[in-house]
């Protein structure tokens, strides 16, 4: 297994990884993007990912509150593999295209989808709320594995448009499908891995083991590491510690600059631990063990990073309060928003449906359009239905 840095923060070099953080290895790594950013390890990027793992915790803890409060329908924590996402999310690059299911709150952060579009989608007033051209990011799948075939589908488009293996890192792109370890057992999973191993498509399949599929231990799942699985499909793949963000990181920068470079699909297993309960509907002290959860909130990846920090000296009790308070503020803002948030304009359900506009979709809008003008208040919930 890939780790970096061990839960007490220490640092274990490893050649290869570490020149993919200072963007001197991989497929086409050491591009002009990289130059221009810096290594990917310096002190100022990791007191970002450090920050970035606080505000997402935050707000993942905020939107726990108030679905206990009645203010959303349903939530799906990513308590605890804040590492997992926030490292993903960075190691892709602006033009690559992500494919999430319903927990990668940390992928959306680094993608700059803004919270409230989560919150919205949990309350039932939207189906996504923002733009997947813009911010290349796909609505969350909330149908297990689903993404996959998606995902796939997108990365063979890619080949067909011409942006796979030209060497040109402005324009190569690459699509990655993450999911948990159960949806990986799903047979959507094993459909897409055949389509992308005989098509060599640009796409990193991305599973962050969080060892429940609700009541189901991975043990039970599967009888080998779930790294394994694609294996058979002639599918390369690495198992990576998901509470190391510098691992996660390299791992998956790694695997998405070799599929932009046309070295076709790749697997990666991320292993992580699931803090809170499956959703806001569960309840894990039925079936989980109090010494397994002590066990991990030692592995922790937020005071992992803080402690790699603090023997590097580049963190301060300053910073880390500047970090918590602007946690407290984004809960605050979330807290406030949900309760001003309107109801969805009816036709919105007509949006981003084919990524140019379509003759089809414009006359099913005209017909919507006139049956709710029969009401004497167009967005009413009644006449949207």
């Amino acid at each position: 297994m890939i780790q970096l840095l061990a839960p007490d923060g220490t640092r274990t070099p490893d050649a290869e990884f570490d020149a993919v953080l200072q963007g001197n290895g991989g497929s086409g790594v050491g591009s002009d993007e990289d130059a221009d950013s810096g290594p990917l390890d310096s002190p100022e990027r990791l007191r970002g990912y450090y920050r970035d793992m606080v505000m997402i915790r935050a707000a993942d803890l905020e939107a726990t509150s108030l679905q206990r409060q009645g203010q959303l329908g349903l939530w799906a924590s990513a308590l605890g593999q804040e590492a997992a996402q926030i490292g993903a999310g960075h190691a892709a690059r602006e033009q690559d295209y992500l494919v999430p299911t319903y927990r990668e709150h940390g992928i959306a952060w680094a993608r700059g989808v803004e919270p409230w579009r989560l919150l919205e989608m949990f309350r039932g007033i939207s189906h996504g709320g923002w733009d997947p051209n813009e911010l290349r990011t796909h609505p969350y799948m909330i149908v297990l594995g689903a993404q996959a075939p998606h995902a796939v589908g997108y990365a063979m488009g890619l080949q067909r448009d011409g942006v796979v293996g030209t060497g040109d890192q402005r324009t190569d792109t690459a699509v990655m499908a993450l999911f948990g370890d159960g949806a990986s057992s799903e047979g959507e999973v094993a459909e897409s891995f055949t389509f992308a191993a005989s098509y060599r498509s640009p796409v990193v399949f991305y599973t962050q083991n969080n060892q429940w599929a609700i009541s189901v231990p991975t043990s039970v799942q599967s009888r080998v590491p779930l790294a394994q699985r694609s294996r058979g499909w002639g599918i390369p793949s690495v198992q990576v510690d998901g509470n190391d963000v510098l691992a996660v990181l390299a791992a998956v920068r790694t695997a998405l600059d070799a599929a932009r470079a046309g070295e076709g699909p790749f697997f990666i297993e991320s292993v992580t631990y699931r803090m809170a309960a499956h959703t806001t509907s569960d309840d894990a002290s039925r079936y989980r063990p109090s010494e397994e959860e002590q066990e991990w909130a030692e592995k922790d990846p937020i005071l992992r990073l803080r402690r790699h920090l603090e023997q590097l000296d580049e963190i301060d009790e300053d910073f880390i309060a500047r970090c918590d308070e602007e946690g407290h503020d984004l809960a605050m803002q979330l807290h406030h928003h949900i309760h001003g948030m309107e109801d969805p304009d009816p036709e919105g359900m007509f949006e981003h449906v084919y990524s140019e506009p379509h003759p089809i979709v414009d006359a099913d809008r005209e017909d919507y359009r006139n049956y709710i003008a029969q009401f004497d208040d167009p967005t009413d919930q009644e006449a949207g239905r």
